[in-house]
């Protein structure tokens, strides 16, 4: 397998002012020899991070990024507030440094308030924590990550990034019960919603360029309160100064230690004043997914929360009519986050148009689904990954929509297993790369669980078209099932065929029009969206 054929290069990223890919010194846009790990479920993550955080010592660093914290949310059982973890830590001379985005007020369903909250009460322990307001208007920091780095050398380091906030609703698991401190969403996902979630845990190279990341935007001279000088009173609140204190010096990565090569890849939107580490923007995560889509040729499998761009329905659209043996299956929420007259049309509207793209293109070759417990409540997807033929895996904040591309921060991983899975179809592309372990073994981990499936019952997972196949047929037994009645033993698994509302005549007209300028807005200079072109 050639990693150029997936993999962006320097000059595909797009962005010559940033170092994560010349810092190094070898001319590639990614790092080898990386131990990856698949967190399936906040409750996971947050037990791992909680381990990690817990083996912390004095002098040791913590770098992380939110686009929401509660403060008292639990990573586990009492005691292990977030907020308190850090105070913790930071109390113990442990260096905590994060950037929170600023948000809007919980009033327009936002989280300004638990972010302040958070900050201060770390900040007042010796933490330095910062509310991150430099976004394109309208724009938010949406990357999730947390490095934490040890004083003994880097070798002991570890990452985690993906979807996952510090908040409430995000600590499910397997049986989706959702988390005992619940999120405030659409009532129809219930009092406590049902709720579905991706992170990575990274270990070796990989975590240098992620901490390179975490540096960039902590090492942007543009004051944090530039827009708006009346945040001088919240900055005093927070105990945050106007510009963030020095990181300690630049560290080797830490040495290889796994079989994945891993590319760290973001968005950044073209601003003013504008990111020195992006003057023109970053677009590197819609670049990795139209580059890799190109190479597919049996399956892609998507998670997505949002679903709406059309510039990747577009490209989706394509590789369906070039591969006529690709299959496309699609995992997204069955209800939009929140309910109303207005916000529940101009959020819809853009996957409407994004599956219309796809089924004009695929027809029945393509899949789209939902998810519900096995209480019939429908489970929350907030889950961003996809995984193309057993190959190409990408895990990260961004969701398939035109503001992860091109206009919020967002950040992602895409991986490539050096290790090959020798189970039949051996090559499902038939390009020569092979299937690759952590890209299947992931696939399939999600697959059983959504299916209701043992480890000992995927031999039809395995095969794209009957993989494919047994999707239809679960989602069709279970939509027998509730149509009649519920009567008898409820078939296995979560998944539902996904049946949106439609929306017709002047409430599609105004419904776009809200979409495109407020819900999905386009953060690309002025000559790309005139080209069409990322």
């Amino acid at each position: 397998m050639s990693l150029e054929d997936w993999f962006l290069t320097p000059e595909e990223r797009g962005n010559p002012a940033t170092r994560i890919d010349s810092r190094r010194g070898d001319a590639k846009a990614w790092t080898g020899g990386n131990d990856v790990r698949v967190l399936v479920h906040g409750a996971t993550y947050f037990e791992r991070l909680h381990t990690e955080l817990s083996r912390l010592q004095q002098n040791d660093w913590i770098h992380f990024t939110d686009w929401e914290g509660d403060p008292d949310e639990r990573l586990g059982g009492p005691g292990t507030e977030i907020a308190r973890v850090l105070q913790d830590l930071a109390s113990r001379k442990v260096h905590v440094r994060g950037l929170l985005w600023r948000s809007h007020p919980r009033q327009a369903h936002f989280s300004e308030q638990q972010n302040v909250k958070l900050v201060r009460e770390v900040n007042e322990a010796g933490g330095e924590v910062l509310l991150d307001e430099r976004v394109l208007h309208g724009g938010s920091h949406h990357q999730k990550l947390f490095v934490l780095r040890k004083e003994a050398g880097p070798d002991g380091d570890v990452a985690f990034v993906g979807g996952i906030d510090l908040a409430y609703g995000r600590r499910d698991d397997a049986r989706h019960e959702g988390d005992p401190q619940a999120v405030d969403l659409n009532p129809a996902y219930g009092d406590r919603p049902p709720w579905h979630d991706i992170q990575l845990e990274v270990h070796g190279p990989a975590v240098g360029d992620l901490a390179w990341t975490f540096r960039e935007r902590w090492e942007d001279e543009t004051p944090l309160d530039h827009r708006n000088p009346f945040r001088l009173v919240l900055r005093t609140l927070t105990r945050q100064p106007r510009h963030p204190d020095p990181l300690p010096p630049v560290r080797d990565d830490p040495k290889p230690t796994g079989p994945h090569a891993v590319q760290v890849v973001r968005t950044y939107p073209r601003k003013r004043p504008p990111y020195p580490f992006a003057p023109d923007g970053e677009r590197s995560i819609s670049r990795a997914y139209l580059k890799a889509v190109k190479r597919a040729r049996r399956l892609i499998y998507v998670e997505d929360q949002y679903l709406w761009s059309l510039h990747a329905a577009r490209n989706f659209a394509a590789a369906l009519r070039d591969n006529p043996e690709l299959h496309l299956i699609v995992v997204v929420p069955r209800y939009p986050e929140r309910e109303g007259r207005i916000a529940a049309p101009s959020e819809m509207i853009g996957r409407l148009n994004f599956l219309e793209i796809l089924r004009r293109a695929g027809g029945d070759r393509v899949g789209v689904y939902d998810l519900e417990n096995v209480h019939g409540v429908p489970i929350y997807i907030h889950a961003k990954i996809c995984v193309i033929d057993d190959v190409w895996l990408e895990v990260g904040s961004d969701n398939l929509n035109r503001r992860s591309w091109t206009h919020d921060s967002e950040l992602s991983c895409v991986i490539l297993d050096d290790t090959r899975d020798e189970r039949e179809p051996i090559d499902p592309a038939g390009l020569g790369d092979g299937a690759r372990k952590l890209a299947r073994e992931t696939r399939l981990d999600l697959w059983r669980e959504h299916l209701g499936r043992s480890e000992e019952d995927d031999g039809d997972l395995l095969d794209p078209k009957s993989g494919f196949e047994a999707w239809q047929a679960a989602a069709e037994a279970l939509d027998a099932w509730h149509a009649g009645g519920g009567q008898g033993p409820r078939p296995p698994g979560h998944v539902r065929v996904h049946r949106p509302e439609p929306i017709t005549g002047f409430t599609r007209i105004w419904a776009r029009a809200i979409h495109r300028q407020f819900v999905d807005p386009d953060g690309r200079p002025f000559r790309l969206r005139l080209k069409g072109d990322v």
